[in-house]
């Protein structure tokens, strides 16, 4: 019998350890590649949304109980880099869930989803490496949950979970990572540096398919995307705004002109 593409989703997002994430995620998207994971048509209703799959360490603390570290140190750059391989671990759960929550919906979007995830997973899997390069692994350092929180909150609309979580909350990483590149290669970094530079590229995909699938969505409710994006950001995401705003990720990532003119108008004052 051939397995749901929706069970293999879930045995992913279920999965506990680094290891077993990483393993089921590959195991997945090369099954979805060869056509061996069915999209049925009358799959039974997703689960309610719950914590996924992950090791008891990090230890999850409020975003204001993380202290900020420079990168001058050996120490504080460890603590950067467990920093965004906890984006990217959160990111392949993501990724999962979106393909898991939202049923009925074109192949293309699961194939754009998976393939996020597979990637999530490799951009972790490099993080992690060059994390151990510094002494630490992950789960060393404390870290927060606002990736999870976001997707909590859109379980239940995929065109709120398009516009707010690849468009909103990862496509921050569009706006910080050149600087932070920039930093890296300064003080020599460069094996890191390169690591973000990847990752950087990617992402800029992966924030599309967002903007993709949200503009989809909005086609489908028959509502206008610039509007809709302005009442969500309101809505969601009045603390989670911060500029400057990369343009140019960002209009390559799909967002256009209105869009970015939001961002810059609802972002708070500093």
């Amino acid at each position: 019998m051939t397995q749901s593409l929706f069970d293999a989703a879930r045995a992913c997002l279920d999965a506990a350890t680094p290891e077993a994430k990483l393993a089921a995620t590959r195991d997945a998207a090369a099954a979805f590649a060869r056509g061996a994971l069915a999209l049925p048509a009358d799959a039974s209703p997703p689960q309610p949304i719950r914590m996924p799959g992950r090791p008891p360490r990090p230890r999850l603390v409020h975003p204001r109980e993380l202290p900020r570290r420079g990168f001058g140190s050996d120490a504080g750059r460890a603590a950067f880099l467990h920093a965004v391989a906890h984006i990217e671990f959160n990111a392949i759960d993501l990724a999962w869930d979106a393909v898991y929550r939202f049923r009925g919906l074109p192949a293309a979007y699961y194939a754009d989803w998976v393939g996020v995830a597979a990637d999530e997973a490799r951009h972790f899997g490099l993080l992690r490496a060059r994390l151990r390069a510094f002494g630490h692994d992950y789960g060393d350092f404390d870290a927060h949950n606002g990736l999870w929180e976001m997707a909590e909150k859109t379980a239940a609309d995929g065109l709120a979970r398009m516009a707010l979580v690849p468009r909103v909350l990862e496509a921050r990483g569009l706006d910080v990572t050149p600087g932070m590149i920039a930093k890296l290669r300064q003080l020599g970094d460069d094996a890191s540096a390169d690591i973000l530079a990847l990752i950087l590229r990617e992402e800029v995909a992966h924030v599309a398919a967002g903007s993709r699938w949200y503009r989809w969505h909005c086609a489908r409710a028959g509502v206008e995307p610039v509007p809709r994006f302005r009442e969500l950001l309101r809505e969601f995401a009045g603390g989670v705004l911060h500029g400057p705003f990369n343009h140019a990720a960002r209009t390559a990532a799909g967002f256009d002109a209105a869009e970015l003119a939001a961002l810059e108008q609802l972002q708070p004052p500093s």
